[in-house]
């Protein structure tokens, strides 16, 4: 017998959809919410509801913004001949938040994985292979995750761009900071291998 009244479980059952909160954390989620006051709660259904309205994606990158086109490929101080690939907005502000990175950006999306049954025409591709065709790119900087579906995209993406014979790298990947080699897997460790460089 469930002991919770029926609005509250519908909440914890809605709370419970998010990305990493489990029944408890939406359970405690839940608690918080219905202690706060009425207006603290309408401020954040409104907010949320208002960013879920207005957010889009850049029309030439991807990227989350507010306007037609994001402040990235808006920026004209950018180093416009080179297009750094990731996967999601996430990836790309990690990216920024490092400040060493003066390029552009095109967001996909998504990874091609058979597991999802998502494929090339599924994520942010097509627009992509536009870019390369209508701007003076140079390079195509790869930054898919080190996984199998970011692997398989990257080696995907590398030979439908060879074509037009520019620059495609792929991000470095191997050990962290810290870590040890014993508990470090193996993909890590041959990535970590391959990308060893002359000291």
């Amino acid at each position: 017998m469930n002991k919770y009244p029926k609005e509250l479980n519908k909440l914890i059952k809605e709370l419970s959809k998010l990305p990493g909160i489990g029944g408890k954390s939406a359970q405690r989620l839940a608690f918080h919410l219905i202690q706060r006051d009425e207006e603290e709660v309408e401020r954040l259904a409104t907010t949320m509801v208002r960013a879920r309205r207005n957010i889009k994606k850049c029309s030439t990158c991807g990227n989350l913004t507010e306007d037609e086109i994001c402040s990235i490929c808006s920026d004209q101080s950018r180093e416009r001949r080179t297009i750094c690939v990731v996967e999601s907005a996430k990836d790309l502000i990690a990216i920024e938040n490092i400040k060493q990175y003066r390029g552009l950006y095109h967001v996909l999306g998504g990874v091609i994985s058979p597991i999802t049954g998502t494929g090339p025409d599924d994520i942010n591709l097509k627009s992509l292979l536009n870019r390369i065709h209508d701007e003076d790119v140079e390079e195509i900087i790869l930054a898919t995750n080190p996984n199998v579906e970011g692997e398989a995209t990257a080696m995907f993406i590398s030979r439908i761009v060879a074509p037009f014979n520019i620059k495609v790298s792929r991000l470095a990947h191997g050990l962290s900071i810290g870590s040890d080699l014993e508990y470090t897997d193996e993909m890590t460790l041959l990535k970590a291998m391959q990308g060893r460089k002359e000291l």
